[in-house]
């Protein structure tokens, strides 16, 4: 049984709202784990609009998400790293492809525990059930082919092997208090019941109750008290206070006590607060921690405060820097993209876009996965990226055996206001003159606009490293909204179907080494580096370890925060 309403989500604004206090008092005893009078503050330029990230993905939602919910796990450099304090998740059968996703014992931070309708609440909305053009997703859903109650636990039965079994049934939000705005109970087990039945009978006028709550009862009011059924937490900390709106915004957490997984929280307090101006001169005074991009302006007074003993971490921020070829004109033959690439090597474009902070940049040969990543290891082995696309002995030689003549003109988009960009471009100048190019100044000031039109042969681009088939799809398959070169390969858009229904990490892994094998031979990208995102921590925390990526990347692993008490 599948079934989806209309209904539109949205992202509230929310402006000066308090929250109320009324569970705290009532609450029991902090975990031992906690240190009392411990505080990290941490500069923050996100925004919580929604305690449902699931309906309202923005990353200020997704940031708070990290902190005050559950789950089975977490996709950690395109690996799944499992939460077994959450619960664990089973291949149940392999025909039909069936995963059993089963709960330990963990509960919402007003004593109720999670269960098979958290579940099944979860598995609706990531099938599409309360989307507002989800009607032909939800359709093809995989079923909830097994509930059992009595264990906390569902089984769900897919059409076909799937790649994200593992973090495909979520629980964003409370079943219980869906259930009690939508139905108007002040039963949790009874609002729950609803919740299962209602989904599994396809019950349209329930749904319909449900769909508005799941899209629009989490966002936080525009102005006064935060009801308290929306303070719910079931992750290491809960919601104590949220100040502001817009990048003015304050979010204080404070721990969960009914927090049950591996790892308790430590901290006793947590304000998520504006940078201000100069982040990096606040750090260690009014700030602990502080997240920056690396610029030539700031990699003095940073590394001064590395030679103070304050803990500089550098992770990626899930985009990467490369040099993209447009396969018409100049480039329409691949041996004269070869050679324009052997060319342009990659570590000198990087150390003259990225200056000072050249150790910052991982280099990479990927398109498609991550640096340091296990993937990784197996795309860069056998993608053919040195073969194809490595140095050549006499890139000069090879332009005119491509049949190239010298001085013939590229004209290379570039954004202007890109440090990066603008140095690489310069690099790329003086580097392809040497083989006999004449690389054309195309930059422009409207990078976006002047990617559209087109008119450009090669442009230094920063593009997102894709996390999922669909994203792979977007990018680099026959109708990717988001290609950036038009390039296209009947043969790799198989290969990304299947990735999609391999459901083996291992045979993931050499599927995905045949994707970039597809992008190598093309001839139209070379990967240069990821682009950096550097951490500042004061000396008085521990524990603070940003992850790569857009996703939560400074709170993921919030539980793990430590400070000396002040």
């Amino acid at each position: 049984m599948t079934r989806v309403m209309g209904g539109a989500r949205r992202a509230a604004a929310a402006s000066v709202a308090v929250l109320a206090l009324g569970l705290v008092a009532c609450a029991p005893a902090m975990p031992e784990s906690v240190v009392a009078g411990t505080k990290i503050t941490a500069g923050w330029t996100g925004e919580l609009t929604s305690v449902n990230a699931a309906a309202s993905p923005t990353p200020g939602n997704i940031d708070i998400a990290e902190t005050i919910r559950g789950g089975f796990g977490d996709v950690i450099d395109g690996d799944f790293v499992a939460d077994e304090g959450f619960g664990t998740v089973t291949i149940v059968s392999d025909d039909p492809f069936t995963v059993r996703y089963d709960l330990a014992e963990p509960a919402w931070s007003d004593g109720i525990p999670l269960d098979a309708a958290d579940l099944v609440l979860g598995w609706a909305g990531a099938s599409g059930y309360f989307d507002e053009e989800g009607q032909a997703a939800a359709d093809a859903a995989p079923e909830v082919s097994k509930v059992d109650e009595f264990a906390r636990a569902i089984e769900v039965t897919y059409p076909q092997p799937i790649l994200g079994w593992q973090s495909a049934v979520t629980v964003p939000v409370a079943a219980h208090v869906v259930g009690q705005r939508a139905f108007g109970t002040d039963d949790a087990m009874e609002a729950k019941q609803e919740i299962i039945r209602a989904i599994q009978q396809g019950d349209d006028s329930a749904l319909a109750d449900i769909e508005k709550v799941w899209n629009e009862g989490f966002d936080l009011p525009e102005k006064g008290e935060i009801p308290a059924d929306l303070l719910l937490s079931s992750g290491p900390f809960r919601l104590d206070k949220v100040d502001g709106e817009g990048k003015a915004q304050t979010v204080s957490l404070v721990p969960n006590a009914a927090y049950r997984g591996l790892v308790s929280p430590q901290v006793a307090r947590i304000d998520f607060v504006p940078p201000g101006d100069d982040p990096i001169a606040a750090v260690g005074d009014t700030l602990d921690v502080a997240q920056v991009a690396p610029l030539a302006a700031n990699w003095e007074p940073i590394h001064e405060l590395e030679r103070q003993d304050f803990t500089i971490d550098t992770s990626n921020d899930g985009t990467i820097w490369a040099l993209m070829l447009n396969p018409v004109g100049a480039f329409s033959h691949q041996p004269a993209r070869i050679a324009f690439i052997h060319a342009a090597p990659s570590a000198a474009l990087v150390a003259g876009g990225a200056g000072e902070w050249a150790s910052a940049y991982t280099g990479t040969t990927s398109m498609v996965s991550v640096p340091g990543s296990r993937a990784y290891e197996i795309v860069n082995e056998d993608s053919g990226f040195a073969d194809t696309l490595g140095s050549p002995d006499d890139p000069a030689v090879e332009r005119e055996t491509a049949g190239v003549a010298a001085g013939a003109p590229v004209c290379v988009l570039y954004d202007r206001g890109s440090e990066f960009a603008a140095g690489a471009f310069a690099a790329l100048r003086d580097t392809a003159a040497e083989a006999g190019w004449s690389v054309v100044d195309c930059g422009s000031d409207d990078y976006a606009a002047a990617l559209e039109q087109g008119s450009w042969d090669a442009v230094i681009t920063r593009v997102p490293i894709p996390q999922t088939p669909a994203q792979i799809a977007e990018q680099w398959g026959t109708y990717g909204e988001a290609s950036i070169t038009g390039a296209t390969d009947p043969e790799r858009d198989v290969l990304i179907t299947q990735l999609a229904q391999t459901a083996d990490v291992y045979e993931a892994r050499d599927v995905l080494a045949q994707i970039e094998a597809s992008i190598v031979r093309s001839a139209v990208a070379l990967p240069l580096a990821v682009n950096p995102r550097v951490t500042i921590l004061d000396k008085d925390v521990t524990g603070i370890a940003p992850r790569n990526g857009a996703a939560a990347p400074l709170t993921y692993g919030v539980a793990q925060w430590a400070a000396v008490p002040k």
